[in-house]
């Protein structure tokens, strides 16, 4: 029976899709006006692995996650870089695409991009000013009167009366009251504009999402998930805008994933103290090899998604000790098509079904995976099931899909960092490639030193190799295998 917890209610909830045997859940996507960056990482792989386990529970899913390519930040950016906004938050979404495929996310069923949503848009402001919740400003810019709203706030938590009390900002004469926010922009000279009842202008960010969730999913659906930052005003001003709209229950259960934090403050780009995905790729593949993707995303995991995550490369050190467990239980076992071992299966389906709790499904694959290694020396007739049951399992989080000696022996770049990698300054790097042919070689120059009982000449291969990353792996008589550190 899964339970999730519902930011809404403050509690865990049974789900009860609206429909039986279907879901629907739209995700809050990126604003692509630069790299994606580890914080934006944790919400595509939290809410990829919740898809992945509604789809293996036999849901028919619908799964939304918008693309937000117009905005005050994206205008900016294009006007700093010379460039068309279409031009810019084109070429973001082919990199944000890339860092899904390098965190084996799969892409959502429907990906709607809110320059392509403009109709529906201003199909819901006009709704929302027929039903006296809307008004155009002073200045041209339509306005939601969000005094008109009577559950305000029931999301946060936040009480209006306090808002208010506690706004400190000048005010502003276009509006009727402070915490007014507004719909639609009046276009200013030199930005993208789109033609409506109320002149040239564009959307105001939140009624954006409020309008590609609607459209994708109908008026009322079942989950709505994103970043803890989005609770307010964003996601409490979606309710105001959808319900005040259609006069239906927007959604029925809200998730939020928690902030990922670098020296106790959440990174974020406004604070400027984060690391995009490609940089974290990039500056760890010449520790993890090509499998470096699986690593962030084991990082990623090993939290509930509901609790801080604290980036370090320590955490990255122990997610990739902790892959190189599985991989190497998994080594020298040929999959194949099996049932599964009941016991783990029970046992990692408890913990999903509990609010997702990735760390105790992930302790029942190391269980699993200590098991694996017992039976190889004591019982090979079940090495088969407990190897498929493993590959299964982690397939169900997007993990251990890889070959397990393309993974202990991927490749390693050899990284000359340039400045070193802080949150103030960034690297460049020049890469070498430490093949698996070289290694190959210097393993038999190893064996042929023992033989010749050479043993300095073997013992300073090996630890030449240790120094490069590499870890050989020895039996009495010869190197059995080796893989990457």
């Amino acid at each position: 029976m899964l339970k999730i917890y519902n930011t809404l209610t403050r509690k865990k909830e049974v789900f009860n899709p609206r429909v039986e045997g279907k879901a629907g859940m739209y995700v809050c996507g990126m604003t692509v006006y630069d790299y994606c960056h580890i914080g934006h990482a944790r919400v595509m792989v939290v809410f990829d692995t919740v898809a992945r386990y509604f789809r293996y529970l036999g849901y028919d899913l619908t799964y939304v996650r918008n693309i937000t390519d117009i905005d005050d930040k994206i205008i900016q950016r294009a006007q700093e870089n010379g460039e068309t906004f279409i031009e810019l938050t084109e070429r973001f979404i082919d990199a944000m695409h890339e860092d899904e495929r390098a965190l084996s996310v799969l892409p959502p069923d429907i990906e709607p991009r809110a320059t392509q949503s403009i109709p529906a848009i201003i199909a819901m402001i006009e709704a929302l000013i027929a039903n006296g919740l809307a008004y155009t400003g002073g200045n041209g810019d339509v306005f939601y009167a969000v005094s008109k709203f009577k559950n305000y706030g029931q999301l946060s938590g936040k009480n209006p009366d306090d808002l208010l009390a506690g706004e400190r900002v000048d005010v502003d004469l276009a509006k009727r009251n402070p915490l007014d926010f507004v719909l639609w922009k009046m276009a200013k000279a030199g930005e993208p504009s789109w033609q409506s009842p109320w002149g040239l202008g564009r959307p105001g960010w939140h009624i954006e999402c409020s309008a590609m969730s609607t459209c994708s999913l109908g008026n009322h659906f079942d989950i709505h998930g994103g970043g803890m930052d989005l609770q307010f005003p964003h996601h409490e001003n979606e309710i105001a805008q959808s319900e005040g709209a259609t006069g239906e229950k927007f959604v029925n259960l809200w998730m939020h994933n928690g902030f990922v934090r670098i020296n106790e403050e959440k990174m974020s780009k406004s604070l400027g103290n984060f690391f995009t995905v490609r940089e974290v790729l990039n500056h760890y593949r010449n520790r993890h090899g090509d499998g470096a993707g699986e690593v962030i995303r084991f990082f990623i995991l090993s939290s509930h998604y509901r609790s801080p995550l604290n980036y370090s490369d320590e955490q990255l050190n122990e997610a990739k000790a902790a892959l190189t467990r599985l991989y190497t239980a998994l080594r020298g076992v040929e999959v194949i098509d099996a049932l599964l071992e009941d016991d783990y299966k029970i046992r990692f389906q408890q913990a999903m079904d509990d609010d997702f709790n990735t760390p105790v499904a992930l302790s029942v694959l190391f269980d699993l995976a200590t098991e694996l290694n017992k039976a190889k020396k004591v019982n090979k007739e079940k090495i088969h099931l407990l190897a498929a049951t493993l590959k299964y399992l982690g397939g169900l989080l997007g993990i251990l899909q890889d070959d397990p000696e393309a993974f202990l022996k991927g490749r390693v770049f050899h990284v000359e960092i340039i400045e070193s990698f802080t949150l103030t300054d960034r690297f460049t790097a020049k890469a070498t490639d430490l093949t698996e042919e070289h290694i190959e070689q210097q393993i038999q120059a190893r064996l042929d030193a023992k033989k010749s009982k050479n043993w300095a000449l073997a013992d300073q291969i090996r630890d030449e190799l240790k120094q490069q990353g590499v870890i050989l792996e020895d039996a009495p008589n010869d190197t059995t295998s080796w893989r990457r550190e």
